[in-house]
């Protein structure tokens, strides 16, 4: 048996539980007479909230109204004729408002499913365990909720609005028999006056008596429709405050959950985390309920216009409708100025004198016609102080600006295809930049600004004008790119670790170790395309606190030790070295590290002990302790005895002119990746393809090939200088303290094996490395000319 089909046995309380979930958003008739498809087809592995599912879930929602559109063509008896029409305008209304957002679609059919189950199981006592049943969730889905509360207050408001009409047709019909009974009155009145004049004739005598009766029957009738009347106007004032309780309740989620919601994930997103935008979805709840309000707003103003044309009240009764319009117009105050919001954040480290972009919207905008007269916003630059004034006094003044932004003014404008009122900046610029002063160990990366969007507009005719106003997250400003990982650290620690409400920017000084961890692990997998390990993590740990314990989740990590104080023996900080190692990896080492053949977080001492074991050959990756933004190769090699060599740290530099796959295949001593992986299997799709029929550029030269080379080292175990040179032209700086590297690697500009040269001449040669001292002369001691001219053989 389906599940509809026991939906429909349901008796009492809990079938017309089954007929509240269904409404406007999705109509009941849609669901009885698709009942199997829609059974089959709404699997239950289907998560909404993981991207790969959208592109099926889109599928599903357009296989339904084709289905849809099917069903109601086959219905062609005149007895079905309404229910084809209701089919129809279903999909017609499922096209429209869920087309660009499926998701929400099936998050709502999938809570009408689950509260149709849970009603099931009551009833049953048992779990249905095969086919619908089987892995539904019970949890409720918000955005079904949300919509059931929509389509409730929807109703409400058709029902008040015809409570008020009949009020209104009461009290015109009450008006007409008053005249009447007024009439009566006049015409007794004159009757008496006669018969104060003259004698009364029988036949005024009999029309003063059928005038005093009809007067009794119409004065009875009166005091029945004044208590109608005062019946109707009582229960309007009840169902307009219930209403108006479910509008706040309702609202209130919407704002304070969805859209601050919405808005912390715009903020986490700017540390890397996956951004469900769901604003269109927002947009369409603010839009029904700024509509719903509206409507509200003008049943109580013409309620009370009614009241003021007859006013029955008895003495001591209070008028609640002041009271409601008072609140209604404060509720759709807040919706308005609420849902004027930053779509597209400004960049969180901004550069003077560097053109960035920026969008503001009003989700509202397009229901209360703002855009007929179309607002302008102004955009201006605050300090953090500034920001505390504005939250504290909800104005700011004119004068007041931290710097100057250029092309810092736009007009709103209305997309009739998405039905979005907004407004993209699309070229302004920070010209000056206005800085408050430091204290103690503060730098200019530590100072948050951040950018204000202002704008003013009216609805209703003018009846209604907002002032409206919107930061954006916290921004730091720049002059040159050496800033750059700093002002990242502080935008990083802001966006992470902000709490709900805060004091503008107001963040912990100290942080739970498993948030920061969280933080970090965000950021490099955004980065870099791949998480760290709980390893990788622990490593992290270690640098970050400069200890070594057993557990880290229980101690708290000070912004101190985030990014101000150097770590041992270095000249730069914990966020300064992953910063490097983020950026590096990012720009150079994404492919292997996402396939997991860098291990990078391993300290010297633990890649010796690893490596120690493993067969001559052996190499693994660790990102060097010593120079921001290196890795170092550590491999196993021979030269007196079995030892673990360490390259000296490549550097983006080095990456720049080859890259790391090539310099690994360059060097023939490095034979397996840790553990045992042959490294052609390893890196060999990076390598950079050499094409033999090519021999020239187009200018006409032979073209070098740049190959890396470690004096002494040309095979697994083959160590012919004993006394490594620690100098090359292409090393980095020996004067920086660093890991004391084994050997270095320089590049040979020359050609390798090259066959097929013009003038068929056949080279097959390496050039010999040379020493050059500290002023610059070459060291040619040992150097065999003769040998150098007999590898110029033809």
């Amino acid at each position: 048996m389906s599940l509809w089909t026991k939906a429909q046995q349901l008796q009492g309380d809990a079938l017309q539980q089954v007929r509240a979930v269904y409404g406007e958003h999705f109509p009941i008739e849609v669901r009885h007479f698709l009942a199997a498809w829609i059974e089959e087809k709404m699997w239950t592995d289907i998560d909404p909230e993981n991207p790969q599912h959208e592109q099926y879930v889109a599928g599903l929602v357009t296989s339904l109204i084709q289905e849809l559109e099917t069903k109601a063509q086959t219905m062609t008896t005149e007895d079905l004729f309404l229910t084809k029409l209701k089919l129809m305008e279903a999909a017609n209304m499922f096209r429209q408002r869920y087309v660009h957002n499926p998701l929400n679609l099936f998050r709502i059919i999938r809570h009408c499913l689950n509260t149709e189950m849970k009603l099931v199981q009551q009833v049953e006592n048992v779990a249905l365990g095969h086919g619908m049943g089987q892995g539904l969730s019970l949890v409720p889905d918000s955005s079904a909720e949300i919509a059931q509360q929509l389509d409730f207050l929807r109703r409400r408001t058709q029902e008040t609005g015809e409570d008020l009409r009949k009020m209104e047709q009461e009290q015109e019909s009450f008006a007409l028999q008053y005249h009447e009974c007024t009439k009566l009155n006049a015409h007794l009145q004159h009757l008496q006056t006669q018969g104060q004049t003259q004698p009364p004739s029988q036949q005024n005598i009999e029309v003063e008596k059928k005038l005093r009766r009809q007067k009794e029957m119409l004065e009875q009738m009166l005091n029945q429709k004044v208590a109608n009347l005062m019946q109707l106007r009582l229960t309007l004032a009840d169902k307009l405050k219930d209403t108006l309780s479910h509008l706040n309740g309702l609202q209130s989620r919407v704002l304070d959950d969805e859209l601050i919601r919405w808005k912390r994930e715009q903020q986490l997103q700017g540390n890397g985390a996956q951004f469900n935008n769901n604003l269109d979805t927002i947009q369409e709840w603010c839009e029904t309920l700024a509509e719903i309000i509206w409507l509200n707003r003008q049943q109580i103003k013409e309620a009370e216009r009614l009241k003021v044309k007859l006013n029955l009240d008895p003495p001591g009764v209070v008028d609640m409708l002041p009271n409601l319009n008072s609140k209604i117009t404060q509720l759709l105050s807040s919706l308005v100025t609420s849902t004027f919001i930053i779509e597209k954040q400004p960049p969180q480290v901004m550069k003077t004198n560097t053109r960035f972009t920026s969008t503001v919207r009003l989700l509202v905008g397009g229901k209360l016609n703002v855009h007929m007269t179309p607002p302008q916003v102004k955009v201006t630059i605050i300090s953090e102080a500034q920001a505390n004034a504005l939250l504290k006094n909800d104005k700011m003044a004119k004068s007041e600006a931290s710097g100057d932004i250029l092309n810092n003014t736009g007009t709103m404008e209305y997309h009739q295809a998405t039905r979005q009122l907004s407004v993209s900046f699309r070229n302004m610029q920070l010209k000056k930049i206005k800085r408050a002063e430091k204290k103690g160990t503060e730098s200019v990366m530590d100072e948050k600004f951040s950018l204000l969007f202002q704008s003013q507009f009216s609805v209703g005719g003018g009846e209604l004008v907002f002032q409206v106003w919107t930061l954006s997250l916290p921004v730091v400003v720049i002059v040159h790119g050496n800033q750059e990982p700093h002002a990242w650290a502080t935008v990083t620690w802001d966006n992470a670790f902000a709490e709900p409400g805060r004091i503008p920017f107001a963040v912990p000084d100290k942080v739970a170790w498993l948030q920061v961890a969280d933080a970090l692990n965000m950021k490099f997998k955004a980065a870099t395309g791949r998480s760290l390990t709980e390893e990788n993590l622990r490593f992290l740990a270690e640098k970050a606190f400069r200890t070594q314990v057993n557990d880290y989740s229980g101690m708290m990590l000070s912004w101190s030790q985030f990014c101000k104080e150097p770590l041992p023996e270095r000249n730069f900080t914990f966020w300064e070295w992953f910063y490097a190692v983020m950026k590096l990896t990012r720009e150079h080492l994404r492919g292997p590290w996402n396939d997991g053949y860098i291990l990078g977080f391993v300290r010297k001492k633990q890649a010796e002990e690893m490596l120690s074991a493993c067969a001559n050959g052996t190499f693994l990756l660790r990102f060097s302790d010593s120079e921001l933004g290196g890795v170092t190769i550590a491999w196993v090699g021979v030269s007196e005895q079995t030892e673990v060599f360490m390259l000296q740290p490549f550097t983006s530099k080095d990456f720049a002119i080859r890259s790391l796959a090539d310099r690994i295949s360059d060097l023939q001593h490095l034979v397996y990746l840790y553990p045992e992986i042959p490294k052609d299997q390893a890196f060999g799709k990076y390598y950079t393809p050499f094409n033999d029929n090519q021999p020239t550029s187009v200018n006409g030269y032979v073209k070098p090939l740049l190959v890396t080379h470690v004096p002494g080292w040309s095979g697994p175990g083959s160590m012919s200088y004993p006394n490594t040179p620690q100098m090359y032209p292409h090393s980095p700086d020996p004067s920086v303290t660093r890991d004391t590297p084994s050997v270095a690697s320089a590049v040979s500009d020359s050609v390798s094996s090259y066959q097929g040269a013009p003038g068929g001449v056949d080279m097959d040669y390496e050039l010999p490395s040379v020493d050059i001292s500290d002023d610059g002369n070459f060291d040619l001691t040992g150097f065999n000319f003769s040998d150098l001219i007999q590898q110029y053989r033809p």
